[in-house]
């Protein structure tokens, strides 16, 4: 593990110590499980968003004839070129 130094307001300084000693934790680990929390969320994300990109299925309302996957669809306005 390495050590961080963060700079905070005396205000949000003093509510950590003491939401630490609530949860009967150190602001020190209070940080680093957050900064953990954070980075599951975006990496679940960044996963999420990676599958939704490369899903090719089409979608339908009952009845309907299948529409154009989402790569024809994007290729056809351009939303889907990189600059």
């Amino acid at each position: 593990m390495k050590n961080v130094t963060i700079t905070v307001d005396d205000n949000v300084l003093e509510w950590a110590r003491i939401e630490a000693a609530r949860r009967g934790t150190s602001v020190s680990r209070m940080v680093g499980d957050f900064l953990a929390e954070m980075q599951r969320r975006e990496d679940a994300y960044e996963r999420a968003y990676l599958a939704w990109r490369t899903d090719e299925r089409t979608w339908q309302a009952d009845g309907e004839q299948p529409s154009a996957t989402r790569s024809v669809c994007l290729s056809r306005t351009g939303a889907g070129e990189s600059a």
